[in-house]
């Protein structure tokens, strides 16, 4: 993503397409990275009992019985065009603390901050409940309005993982199955390209998230240097550069940090001294192909130091 290029995905799905020419040289790079497991079309989802799973957790807090106005922080995942097809970002948003679940489903469906990710369910869709876990399945109802959604197979699908792994992540347990009705009902057929009528559970992240993530920074915050930046990523050797750019575009700062492991999905974090002043902080994938496997894999967040 190029934080200097039009940003955003809105309802209408105006969404930048992967280049197809790439593709072989993606996959040569998706092999070297030893990440990626998916291609540009996005598997259909999988329908099964919950499983255990070794993804590490995302930051978020567990739901607990709170004053009123009291606040969490869950983590809310969002689709956003990469060279390997759509995939899932996601931003630290504060959700209430007394039905964490509802206000993370309703933020979802709400739509992002960042403009470099996607609002693709109907805003107008109602929460009518989120259920708590039973036998390891959390059940989402909705309105009639989330039937209607203007995109093809990929994001379909995508769809699903999305709601899956925002439920999952507010509620703290990875391994949960989520099954979505509608007006009470099984939801069924959606979106003319998938069928969601039996609980269903993550897909290998691998496959569905992209794989260098900004979390402790939301788009527009203010914060004081020296900056903190940290997320996680599936990195090549563990490499993770970034760099920093100004108000006009120009790169301030620049380096690489690296994660606790190489080829899987893990923590990093790093410090940047930065005067006062607007900034976009951009953290990359490592690229062993040099740039024959597209556009690597990015996350950014504009901040304001003061």
């Amino acid at each position: 993503m190029d934080p200097r290029s039009p940003r955003g995905i809105p309802l209408g799905l105006h969404i930048r397409r992967g280049l197809a020419a790439g593709l072989p040289a993606a996959v040569v790079l998706a092999l070297l990275a030893g990440c990626a497991t998916g291609t540009a079309d996005q598997p259909e989802p999988s329908v099964s009992e919950p499983v255990a799973t070794d993804e590490p957790e995302a930051p978020t807090a567990t739901p607990t019985e709170t004053p009123a106005g009291e606040t969490v922080t869950a983590s809310i995942y969002y689709p956003l065009d990469t060279r390997t097809g759509f995939r899932l970002g996601r931003e630290a948003r504060e959700v209430p603390a007394a039905d964490a679940l509802v206000g993370a489903v309703e933020t979802m469906i709400a739509g992002p901050l960042d403009p470099d990710y996607g609002a693709v369910w109907n805003a107008a869709t109602d929460v009518q409940g989120v259920s708590g876990v039973v036998g390891g399945v959390v059940t989402v109802d909705l309105s009639a309005d989330a039937r209607t959604a203007n995109v093809g197979s990929a994001l379909a699908g995508l769809m699903i993982q999305q709601l899956v792994y925002t439920v999952t992540d507010a509620a703290r347990d990875p391994s949960l199955a989520v099954m979505l009705t509608i007006d009470g009902e099984p939801a069924g057929e959606l979106w003319g390209a998938v069928t969601w009528d039996a609980p269903v559970t993550r897909d290998d992240p691998n496959s569905v998230r992209i794989f260098v993530q900004i979390d402790n920074l939301t788009e527009g915050a203010t914060v004081s240097s020296p900056v903190t930046v940290s997320g996680e990523a599936c990195a090549f050797e563990a490499n993770v550069p970034w760099k920093v750019l100004d108000a006009n575009g120009a790169e301030v700062a620049s380096g690489a940090t690296q994660t606790s492991e190489g080829q899987t999905f893990a923590p990093y974090s790093f410090e940047v001294e930065l005067d006062l002043g607007t900034y976009t902080v951009v953290v990359t994938e490592d690229d062993p192909s040099d740039g024959e496997g597209g556009s690597p894999m990015s996350d950014s967040r504009r901040i304001t130091v003061e």
